[in-house]
């Protein structure tokens, strides 16, 4: 066991404390305030979508938008940060109502394989080659709306017009299997790593496995890691938590079910996750009851329970466990997984 672990978070993280059913309740931080946060709290990359780095790139040229992002590029320099991925934001945009990559229109489609190659230009400025593709709106509120096995193939479409406009690039699908739309296309591992065997470049896509997105699938999320990992397709991580099957979220890693949280973190120790340069990353919102001023608690919180939880892991008598498995008894296996957590 002998990960190596760096932490990356997104500036979304930092937030206003907005939620369907109330107003902001914190006031703004502007990005260049947010990325100075990053060292104190200890981590190491920034997680971004295109839109994060350059704003109006709707209204902007190729040139343009990648001369902005080299003057982000340079502010995380300055800071001693870098780059994780760079993600399309394509569930905001009018042309994105009934979808991206699935969208009945033709012309709402190339929108968002435009808006694909600008985001590879944006990730080539920050010099990272890791593209995620969180595909929100791909799914459907009533089924005779999308047929899925076209859907399947134009997000395969999509995702083969990125591959060859860039041969550089990595590609890691996040499914979720709800929220925004009603039902997801990809709303698994399963389903996502069975994409990217279609592609035209199978090697090069991947998975971003969310914690929360695996437990409103009815999964574990050690199990979706431990898929992915088989397949060498596990190119980055959002670690949270989530208290039962609703809407997303994003509680601070470990806050709800530490057992469960332990065993994501046992499982990449287990199987050298980071060697490659892979990232933990974060995906955890403050409560929105917290006040301005710790409103960054939940992040270094999080960073903070995984790696007391891989002192734990690392800690374990593996003899004893593999004892107590050969002996099939798991009664006694669970009471010292239990006890190693209450730190007995």
């Amino acid at each position: 066991m002998s990960g190596e672990f760096r932490f990356s978070f997104g500036p979304w993280n930092i937030h206003e404390g907005a939620d369907p059913f109330g107003p902001t309740v914190r006031n703004s931080i502007e990005f260049s305030k947010k990325v100075k946060l990053y060292k104190q709290l200890g981590f190491d990359g920034v997680q971004f979508h295109d839109d994060d780095v350059v704003p109006n790139m709707n209204e902007l040229g190729a040139g343009q938008i990648t001369s902005q992002a080299k003057k982000v590029s340079d502010i995380l320099t300055g800071e001693g940060l870098v780059a994780e991925f760079v993600a399309p934001r394509l569930w905001e945009d009018p042309r994105t109502i009934d979808g991206a990559y699935t969208s009945n229109d033709a012309a709402c489609r190339q929108y968002a394989k435009d808006r694909n190659r600008r985001t590879i230009d944006i990730a080539n400025a920050l010099n990272t080659k890791l593209i995620v593709l969180w595909l929100a709106r791909e799914g459907t509120y009533i089924r005779e709306a999308k047929d899925s096995r076209l859907a399947v193939e134009r997000i395969t479409e999509a995702i083969n017009d990125m591959l060859a406009y860039d041969s550089g690039i990595k590609i890691a699908i996040e499914p979720k299997p709800n929220e925004p739309m009603d039902q997801a296309f990809i709303p698994t591992t399963g389903h996502a790593l069975a994409v990217a065997a279609i592609t035209d470049a199978p090697e090069r896509v991947g998975v971003n496995i969310e914690s929360a997105h695996a437990i409103l699938a009815g999964l574990d999320p050690s199990d979706e890691m431990g898929f992915a990992l088989a397949f060498n397709k596990l190119f980055t991580i959002h670690l949270n938590d989530q208290n039962g099957l609703k809407f997303d979220e994003d509680k601070a890693f470990g806050s709800v079910d530490l057992r469960r949280a332990f065993n994501q973190v046992r499982i990449l120790d287990q199987y050298d996750y980071g060697r490659n340069g892979e990232f933990v990353g974060l995906d955890v919102k403050a409560m929105r009851t917290q006040k301005q001023e710790v409103a960054t608690k939940h992040l270094a919180n999080s960073r903070e329970i995984f790696l007391r939880l891989l002192e734990v892991v690392r800690s374990i008598d593996k003899n004893k466990i593999d004892k107590l498995i050969a002996k099939r008894d798991y009664e006694e296996l669970e009471l010292f997984i239990i006890n190693q957590l209450m730190g007995k």
